[in-house]
């Protein structure tokens, strides 16, 4: 049994640094881009169609209360950023999609 459980757990950290993933990350499903942005939108708390300058301003305010200096974690700030970058880059594939109509 034992033998088993280490084979198991061999066969789970090759999984995982092969393809970046735990095995297990697959049954959640996917999120939708929708989804994500969703959430994104509700970490940095700004409304569907903020402005580029409310994205950058609420990224701010988040990362002075999440930062490592002030009692967070870089974890906390790598969501902030990656929320930031991911309605950003939203933000102007609307503006381009927008522009080409």
């Amino acid at each position: 049994m034992l033998r088993f459980a280490i084979l198991l757990l061999l066969i789970c950290l090759l999984y995982r640094w092969g393809f970046g993933k735990w095995p297990w990350d697959g049954f959640g499903g996917r999120s939708s881009h929708r989804q994500n942005l969703s959430e994104a939108r509700r970490l940095l708390q700004v409304e569907k169609g903020a402005s580029r300058d409310e994205i950058v301003a609420a990224h701010k305010r988040l990362v002075a209360t999440v930062h490592p200096d002030r009692g967070g974690s870089s974890i906390a700030v790598h969501e902030a950023n990656d929320a930031r970058d991911l309605l950003l880059a939203d933000l102007s594939d609307r503006l381009e999609t927008h522009e080409d109509r």
